[in-house]
């Protein structure tokens, strides 16, 4: 095994650079000349509107272009790529995100204008001075509302305000396994609407040289970005359009979509000649950028006498926002795909019905459907659980997808599960957190006046599917090697692990290896980051590609020492003939004339063949205090399948990440709209995250079984944490309100408000 290769726990390259104030984010970019851009943004959810006073706007000192709908007319919108049609093939209504708005909002936060200044304060000037004549109309903030007959049109085009119903599995098998039952259960489940707070909000840098416009932006991915602002919202060549991306501070999915002020920045740098910046600020990105979850479910189970599963039905609305954004439409879909869980349900029916409503749009955010599914589903199983008078772990372990029944095809969402040992990693997280032990806690805490519960989730989700990736690598001069990628690190340390990957080929040390990214000038294709893909896609082409290369290399070697290829082998920077003194570094190597640039290069990609699957337990354990409703996390194990492992400290850190997101959901994260639309949850002062002192220490283990769908055995671990987190932290929750009140169910999140409000309604 090498030092720094696969499998090592090896500290991250980069954060030298980054903690220390090296990194080079969109926010430090301004060259000279540079203007600064402000949007004006819609004050009602729904209403006509006209702008006045422009001509006086754009005359006040500094400002230099003030572009409104009619002049963007000539654009195209911001697209869905991710249409979804209704169950019979018909296609409702699709609502793509316009540039600006024309005489229509449709959410507080749409883009009404787009002011460009000097300075950043003459451009707020600019805004604040444009007259805004609002005729406010009805509008629909939530799921419940816009489902209700008569409910107020988000679009007339479409007066039910449904964007699609689709059902998949087979009803007829469905019905006669409930007409069968001897027992059905049924749950209600809120999935709440979260606002992402990246550290880093969007910004944008739009530069022209003649015809070729070069944006620099924060995202997951430049091609996609390219492709789509070029060719369907600007109308130009792609090949005249440079995307650049520098370092990112967070994306979670809300990242990944083109959006409108990066098409705005393009157009007002074209007008004005100079560069054009745009930077978000908080208060922009909590009513601007693409929010997540906001789903409404209700789900039954049919049981025979013994508790298990004979079938399963699903009811799903997803809130889309106003507008479809890029995958918008396809996110609860991808989630009720999952909906078998790691359960032998031998058929299930899901309805997916995405609703539009006067909010922001809502797209992929960390999981993407999955945490939806899971939650849901995980929920369920502890309800029938508690209905039939067994224990949650029993439920499971009666039901549980064996390992000698892999691959299993699902009854449902067309998924084949290759890998997974469901029981053994809920025994070993079982064992891991003291499960056996935790009536005795119970006791110490009912005798301090506190509610202990304890709750479980077990999941699985599919991630690294679709698109294949490919990588190019090259031996510099100077003995070091580039590395470029498609894929785009958001903070998860992609120089680290896919410089790993070069050093279990080369064995060079890590800091030798620079990984380029986020440039479409540099890297000729990529797919970005999302779905959990960049170590089981992005990776294994790392991987190949390095492979190659060290072949090259050694066959450039062997002519240069006079060695057969197969006695030449790596090691500390070097080449060197086994067995012998014959050596040579990597520079010395490429500095040789017989290096030409085709025997120093390699490449390699990947296309998955199926999505990775990886799996796993959670076990939470919170304390409640009756009198004040405040729920604390004070306990919590994690036991996952993860399959081959490239580094078990990155691991960790995404699985820990993951998990504080899901307590952040599933405690204290609410995104609360008026009746009106207005959103009441506007800033962080009114929007609460979780803080070092809402999570406990982390126990995590892994149980891994090797993927069959990808070469290296790799399984996507980058959004998991998220979704086993949610369900664990709720049936814990729902567990101590049970055993102290009775109380069988409580929506996420759990605030000490709502924890407090549903005892005293019990008494």
């Amino acid at each position: 095994m090498k030092k720094f290769g696969m499998g090592q726990a090896v500290r991250r390259v980069e954060d030298q650079r980054l903690l220390s104030g090296g990194g080079r984010y969109v926010g430090d970019l301004l060259p000279e000349g540079c203007l600064h851009a402000v949007v004006l943004r819609s004050a009602h959810a729904h209403a006509r509107f006209a702008l006045s006073d422009l001509d006086a706007a754009r005359a006040l000192p500094g400002v230099r272009c003030v572009l409104t709908a009619a002049d963007v007319a000539d654009l195209g919108p911001v697209p869905c790529l991710a249409p979804l049609a209704n169950g019979d093939g018909s296609q409702n209504h699709l609502a793509p995100i316009p540039v600006l708005a024309d005489g229509t909002a449709r959410h507080v936060g749409d883009a009404l204008a787009f002011v460009v200044a000097d300075g950043l304060d003459a451009a707020r000037d600019a805004v604040e001075a444009i007259a805004v004549a609002y005729h406010p109309l009805p509008a629909v903030a939530t799921l419940a509302a816009a489902s209700v007959a008569g409910a107020p049109a988000v679009w007339s085009e479409q007066p039910d305000n449904v964007a699609y119903d689709t059902t998949m599995g087979d009803a007829a098998a469905v019905d006669a396994a409930f007409a069968a039952a001897a027992h059905v259960v049924t749950l209600e489940v809120e999935n709440n609407r979260l606002i992402t707070n990246y550290m880093e909000p969007r910004g944008a840098l739009a530069q022209w040289a003649g015809d070729d416009l070069t944006l620099h932006v924060s995202s997951q991915g430049v091609h996609g970005l390219r492709d789509t602002l070029a060719k369907v919202v600007l109308k130009v060549d792609p090949a005249r359009v440079r995307v650049v991306t520098p370092d990112v501070g967070g994306g979670f999915g809300t990242k990944a979509f083109m959006y409108r002020e990066y098409a705005l920045a393009a157009v007002a740098a074209k007008r004005t000649g100079r560069p054009v910046r745009w930077l978000a600020d908080r208060s922009d990105h909590f009513v601007a950028d693409a929010q997540g979850r906001d789903n409404l479910a209700r789900a039954e189970v049919a049981c025979d006498a013994d508790g298990r599963f004979l079938a399963m039905r699903f009811d799903i609305r997803g809130n889309l926002g106003a507008y479809l954004s890029q995958y918008g439409p396809y996110i609860p879909y991808l989630g009720a795909t999952m909906m078998t869980g790691v359960y032998r349900t031998p058929h299930i029916l899901v309805r997916v019905r995405g609703l539009y409503t006067n909010t922001t749009p809502v797209d992929a955010y960390r999981g993407a459907g999955r945490p939806e599914a899971a939650y849901l589903l995980e929920r369920t199983v502890d309800h029938v659980a508690r209905t039939l008078g067994l224990s949650p772990v029993e439920i499971r372990r009666r039901n549980f997808i064996r390992p000698d029944q892999m691959p299993y095809a699902t009854p449902v969402g067309g998924r084949t599960y290759d890998t997974g040992d469901f029981d053994g990693h809920l025994t070993q997280a079982l064992a891991s957190a003291g499960w056996d032990g935790f009536a005795d806690r119970a006791a110490r805490s009912t005798a301090a006046g506190r509610l202990r519960g304890i709750g479980i989730a077990t999941y699985i989700e599919c991630t690294a599917w679709g698109d294949g990736e490919d990588v190019a690598i090259r031996l510099e001069a100077d003995g070091t090697v580039t590395v470029r990628s498609g894929t785009q690190s958001n903070g998860q340390g992609h120089a680290t692990a896919y410089a790993q990957m070069v050093s279990e080929h080369l064995d060079v040390p890590l800091e030798s290896v620079r990984v380029i990214q986020g440039d479409t000038a540099e890297v000729a294709t990529g797919f970005g980051t999302g779905g959990s893909r960049s170590i089981p896609v992005g990776g294994v082409s790392v991987w190949r590609a390095s492979a190659d290369l060290a072949e090259k290399l050694r066959l450039l070697a062997s002519d240069v020492l006079e060695a057969a290829a197969a006695d030449i082998e790596f090691g500390g920077g070097e080449v060197r003939v086994v067995g012998t003194d014959r050596r040579m570094t990597l520079a010395d190597l490429a500095r040789r004339p017989e290096a030409t640039a085709d025997r120093v290069s390699g490449a390699g990609g990947f296309v998955p063949p199926d999505a990775t699957y990886p799996n796993g337990t959670h076990v939470a354990e919170v304390e409640i205090d009756p009198e004040t409703g405040v729920a604390t996390v004070v306990g919590y194990t994690i036991c996952d399948d993860f399959g081959v492992v490239l580094n078990p400290l990155l691991l960790a850190g995404q699985v820990h990440g993951g998990v504080v997101q899901g307590i952040g959901q599933a405690l204290l994260e609410r995104t609360v709209f008026d009746a009106g639309g207005q959103l009441l949850t506007g800033s962080l002062m009114d929007y609460a995250l979780p803080r070092a002192d809402d999570v406990p220490s982390f126990r995590f283990e892994t149980r891994n079984v090797p993927s069959t769908t990808n070469p290296l055995g790799i399984k996507g671990a980058g959004e998991a944490g998220s979704i086993g987190s949610c369900p664990a932290v709720m049936n814990a929750v729902v567990d101590a309100l049970h055993r102290g009140f009775g109380i069988p169910h409580v929506d996420m999140p759990a605030t000490p408000g709502r924890v407090h409000a549903a005892i005293r309604a019990v008494g």
